[in-house]
């Protein structure tokens, strides 16, 4: 899909306009996963050769930040946010002096944001260069709000992990859950982990897309420094501030989620430690109960207590009490 704008917003095409030109007024091509087609006619109107997704994705910094002739080709990867999981999808610019034409592959807000000013006239968006970097600044917003919400998930993340009881699967305190059975509890931490396992999975994407961002505007105001205008200069130098905080904040809810699942590998290993403890105390109580049974089951002829009257009662007796002796004592030292 092709959107045209310009410095008073959406621009449509002249219904009798050759299929070769675009309204002189045109300043921001913007190209939602553009066909072949869509690409060409691009093309065709501009000069401006349209990048395909394929080359948008290559890793390598000299395939990312690229001087053309007419001007500057940048990608990077954007990460995106929707109900079911997070994509990582590239993103594309091509800068010259009189246009930006922008290759998206999915929705982005910061690219509805900069449309809704440039319509409502909130911002000058009369150059290439001022659109850019308001879609720059856009993107580095959207980050910073997504990562705000990380870290407020994995607050709520740590406080269910610490007031995690073990032995009901249920935070400390409440009471109607203490009967949880081990199943319940195993679910209940399968749960937290793989909560925290998503939001580490997409801490990586949004920091491939500020990796990018990184590389790009400190290469964007050096290379095009010609071509900015005076205020323009120091929005960059704002903008890569942010990133570079943003680089640091990510830092550390990527060691804070490091640091839970850490925890909740810890409570797994408790909650493995107690049925084992279980296990090892029912077979250390089952010993002499059944050394007692298999002595008095032994078939020699001369066994006292076989003539006993009360033989029967007194080796049941026994075996009782043989079984009783190991549980006091494994309470009277703490192991149940």
């Amino acid at each position: 899909m092709i959107k045209l704008h310009g410095p008073q917003g959406a621009v449509e095409p002249e219904a009798q306009a050759p299929a070769t030109a675009y309204p002189s007024e045109v300043v921001w091509i913007d190209l939602d996963d553009p066909s072949a087609e869509e690409a060409e006619r691009v093309e065709a109107c501009t000069g401006i050769r349209v990048p395909s997704r394929k080359a948008l994705s290559e890793v390598e910094n000299s395939s990312r930040l690229r001087r053309l002739k007419t001007g500057f080709s940048l990608s990077t990867p954007m990460v995106t946010f929707d109900k079911l999981d997070t994509q990582l999808k590239p993103l594309g610019f091509v800068l010259t002096r009189d246009r930006l034409v922008t290759v998206r592959f999915h929705e982005l807000r910061a690219f509805a944001e900069v449309k809704k000013r440039i319509d409502t006239g909130d911002g000058p968006g009369t150059t290439s260069t001022e659109i850019f970097l308001l879609l720059i600044e856009e993107l580095v917003d959207s980050l910073a709000d997504s990562l705000e919400d990380m870290g407020a998930d994995l607050d709520e993340l740590s406080t269910r992990i610490f007031d995690f009881d073990v032995r009901s699967g249920a935070p400390a305190g409440d009471t109607k859950l203490r009967n949880h059975t081990p199943r319940r509890r195993d679910l209940a931490l399968r749960r937290i982990l793989r909560g925290i396992g998503r939001r580490g999975k997409t801490l990586g994407k949004v920091r491939s897309s500020l990796l990018g961002l990184e590389r790009i505007v400190p290469f964007v105001a050096n290379e095009c420094e010609h071509i900015l205008g005076e205020e323009q200069v120091p929005r960059f130098e704002a903008v890569r501030r942010d990133i570079a905080s943003l680089d640091e904040f990510e830092i550390r809810l990527s060691e804070n989620v490091q640091f839970l699942l850490d925890a909740t590998l810890g409570l797994i290993s408790i909650e493995q430690n107690n049925t084992f403890r279980v296990l090892t105390v029912a077979s250390v109580v089952g010993i002499p109960p059944t050394l007692i049974a298999s002595m008095y089951g032994m078939n020699f002829k001369h066994m006292p207590e076989l003539e006993w009257a009360y033989g029967y009662p007194y080796g049941l007796a026994l075996i009782l009490v043989s079984a009783i002796i190991p549980i006091v004592f494994f309470r009277i030292r703490g192991w149940l």
